[in-house]
């Protein structure tokens, strides 16, 4: 079996795979890749299956030596990429193409200078072990396989379909051109807790990224806070990836893909999958808005 070695982990790094939806009457999220769209195209460049595991690594940073051919993409935070034979020769090579690693090559992923996090696609998919059906790690539950440590030795499973039909793809543009990032939400289940002007409080304003975000969610803050009209307390309910849940402070918390099954708080809009996408890249301090739409 071809297998990856960890030589580097930077930042942090996952497997990640379509995660564990179902499992919300165990008290269990769906976990997966928090940038599901970064995900699911490197696994399409490199031909996997759509439920082959990925390499989720937090501002790229990783380090793999490959002990057979192997063929791979990284995907999402563009991050510098690079290739060391194993007779010390270095190769270029870039994110959003498909790399082939030779048995004894290192494949170097490093800080991006844009976005958050950084998808690592190898052909046939990452066969760690299974924990309840899913290759997925959950922060939150601390369930699944085990964050990357320097050591591990990766198998390469047989999750692959079909052959990679492109050698590279067009990169996003950068987030980081000035403008703020835009998320989309939809009204959410719970709006009508909150004043009439909800709306032009929320897209009216610039909001702002908190350090302490992370895979559960993106917390912002903004000069303005949400009110609320219904001040009572609202009994636990379900909460879906994309929420946008509102703590008595007023700044709202965008709930992702390790967020818990049920909140206390109410949710006054729900963002589209893609913002979903979006606001997994976003890093603390970043400037983002929201946008209503129908």
């Amino acid at each position: 079996m071809s297998t990856l070695t960890v030589l580097h982990v930077g930042f942090g790094a996952t497997t990640q795979d379509l995660g564990r939806p179902g499992t919300s009457d165990m008290g269990l999220g769906a976990a997966g890749p928090a940038d599901r769209g970064s995900a699911a195209l490197a696994n399409r460049m490199v031909g996997n299956r759509p439920d082959a595991a990925v390499l989720e690594a937090l501002l790229g940073s990783v380090t793999l030596r490959a002990d057979a051919h192997v063929v791979a993409a990284v995907t999402g935070a563009p991050c510098p990429v690079s290739i060391e034979r194993a007779d010390g020769r270095v190769h270029g090579a870039a994110a959003y193409e498909v790399l082939a690693l030779a048995p004894g090559d290192t494949v170097r992923v490093g800080l991006p200078t844009d976005r958050l996090r950084a998808y690592v696609a190898v052909r046939g998919g990452v066969a760690v072990g299974r924990v309840l059906g899913s290759r997925s790690w959950d922060t939150l539950a601390r369930l699944g396989p085990a964050p990357l440590i320097v050591g591990d030795v990766l198998p390469v499973g047989d999750d692959a379909d079909g052959w990679p039909v492109v050698d590279a793809v067009a990169p996003p543009m950068s987030t980081r051109a000035g403008s703020p990032v835009v998320l989309d939400v939809v009204p959410g289940p719970r709006d009508d807790w909150f004043t009439p002007d909800w709306q032009s409080v929320l897209t009216g304003q610039e909001y702002t990224v908190s350090a302490d975000s992370d895979r559960v969610g993106v917390r912002t803050t903004a000069a303005e806070p949400l009110v609320r009209a219904v001040t009572r307390e609202l009994p636990s309910e379900g909460v879906e990836t994309g929420s946008l849940q509102v703590p008595p402070a007023g700044r709202p918390v965008l709930f992702l893909a390790d967020h818990p099954v049920t909140g206390g708080y109410p949710v006054v809009a729900v963002l589209t999958p893609e913002s979903v996408d979006r606001a997994a890249q976003l890093r603390p301090g970043d400037a983002l808005r929201f946008r209503v739409v129908r």
